[in-house]
């Protein structure tokens, strides 16, 4: 299998010229590594906290809807799909979703992209890769114990934080409310 996806990734370097693709907007002292699924040409941008803040801190007039979750937590997996109807319903009212991964980094390959592409994911999605918790867990919500599933709905100076999981229902409730 990784001699595969050795080859595989061979291909990926020859048919794009060996490019690099890093992520647009992002902060000198970012660190970004950029990976790409083999089959589908997916690329997944990975963030440390610095380059991540700039996406989730956006000052327009956008409604943003931010989910913080991972493959291997079971309530995440569960309310994904509701994300991405908010995604496509809502999407024309000024509605942007983000899907942070707090995957590993070893699972990037084997179980983050085939995830994505194996459930069709159209929302953006990034994989944050930051080592120091301390620091970004509260820097992202004070009230955050680091518990996933964790979203962040925000618009302007109206922010809301939420360390639970949804039904479709209430994230459309929650949602709403800055829709107004």
């Amino acid at each position: 299998m990784k001699l595969i996806l050795f080859v595989l990734s061979l291909c990926v370097l020859s048919c794009n010229n060996g490019e690099i693709h890093t992520a647009k907007s992002t902060p000198v002292n970012a660190k970004v590594n950029t990976a790409m699924v083999s089959a589908n040409n997916y690329k997944l941008d990975v963030y440390d906290y610095n380059g991540l803040a700039p996406l989730i801190n956006k000052k327009d007039d956008q409604v943003h809807v931010v989910n913080f979750w991972a493959t291997w937590c079971a309530p995440c997996v569960k309310e994904l799909p509701y994300f991405e109807v908010i995604n496509t319903k809502y999407k024309n009212e000024g509605v942007e979703v983000l899907l942070v991964s707090l995957d590993f980094p070893k699972d990037y390959e084997t179980k983050l992209k085939s995830f994505i592409l194996k459930h069709n994911i159209t929302s953006k999605v990034v994989a944050l890769d930051d080592t120091d918790q301390n620091r970004w867990i509260t820097a992202i919500d004070q009230s955050w114990s680091g518990a996933l599933p964790a979203t962040i709905i925000y618009k302007g100076d109206k922010r809301n934080f939420y360390e639970q999981s949804f039904t479709q229902k209430e994230l459309e409730t929650e949602l709403k409310q800055f829709l107004k």
